[in-house]
């Protein structure tokens, strides 16, 4: 698989294509993508989201991608790397915005669809990435203060909709140990009971009790069925086989996943799709 590489912080611009040329490929910046127009389908990590006018996605390093051109599509690209955002917060790194920032940037296991999902804020967002491409483009006086601030406008709207409420200190607590589990549930090491509670910093016999006290559900229960979601979403939308699916999400082998979901299921992984 091909690595796209930039060595620059910032960059902004457009392509219009009435189909896609380049191959599936990873990064080594970050990549915001805006659907201006046209439609077609996004393969992401292995998942096919159709995508339409008004779709925003964000992909890391580590993301592997291409598009499906069906109608010609007109993409708004913002690349960027960790130095844009040293650079924005200038030494002040406490602040809320890297706290919004630091979190819309974390890993995640899957990407399933836009990332934009307020209407109100779909507007403002197209808007922005508008005025930070003019900017971009420009030398004059005060111009990088502008991309800046612009950049960093547009990141808080996009992070606003990744957390779209604020929770209590309790359930945000709970909240991130779910979501940690989501986004490393294919890896075995990192969803134990031990690397769970070192993560969150409470005792491996405590953190089963805190989970199920705020959840009703114990915390294997949680691993289990965030692993079995993960799957019928592979299992839909991926050219994975079974024994690659069992692999990727931490299931001992093929035979360990179709015990399990048939069990959770009530059918086979391989009936699920039929």
């Amino acid at each position: 698989m091909e690595r796209f590489n930039s060595f620059y912080a910032l960059n902004v611009f457009v392509l219009e294509r009435d189909t896609w040329e380049y191959p599936r490929h990873r990064h080594n910046f970050y990549e915001l993508i805006l659907i201006e127009s046209g439609s077609g389908k996004h393969l992401l990590n292995d998942i096919e989201i159709p995508y339409r006018k008004g779709d925003v996605f964000l992909m890391g390093p580590d993301d592997a991608h291409y598009f499906v051109v069906a109608r010609k599509t007109r993409f708004l690209f913002v690349k960027f790397t960790e130095q844009i955002l040293f650079e924005k917060l200038d030494g002040n790194r406490k602040g809320k915005w890297a706290d919004a920032v630091r979190g819309l940037l974390r890993p995640r296991y899957a990407t399933t669809g836009s990332i934009v999902r307020r209407a109100e804020d779909r507007r403002p967002v197209f808007l922005l990435a508008r005025l930070l491409l003019a900017e971009f483009g420009k030398s004059c006086l005060y111009s990088r203060e502008a991309v800046l601030e612009l950049f960093g406008a547009l990141m808080i709207f996009i992070a606003r909709n990744d957390n779209p409420a604020p929770l209590n200190r309790e359930k945000d607590r709970t909240g991130d140990i779910l979501g940690y589990i989501r986004l490393h549930v294919g890896d075995r090491e990192k969803v134990t009971r031990e690397a769970l509670a070192a993560q969150f910093h409470l005792s491996p016999n405590y953190i089963g009790i805190y989970v199920r006290k705020h959840t009703g559900l114990s915390l294997q229960q949680h691993i289990m069925q965030t692993r079995i979601k993960a799957a019928e979403l592979l299992l839909k939308q991926s050219r994975l086989n079974i024994s690659e699916i069992a692999e990727r999400l931490g299931f001992n082998d093929a035979s360990h996943f179709n015990k399990l979901f048939r069990k959770y299921r009530g059918m086979n992984p391989g009936a699920f799709t039929r």
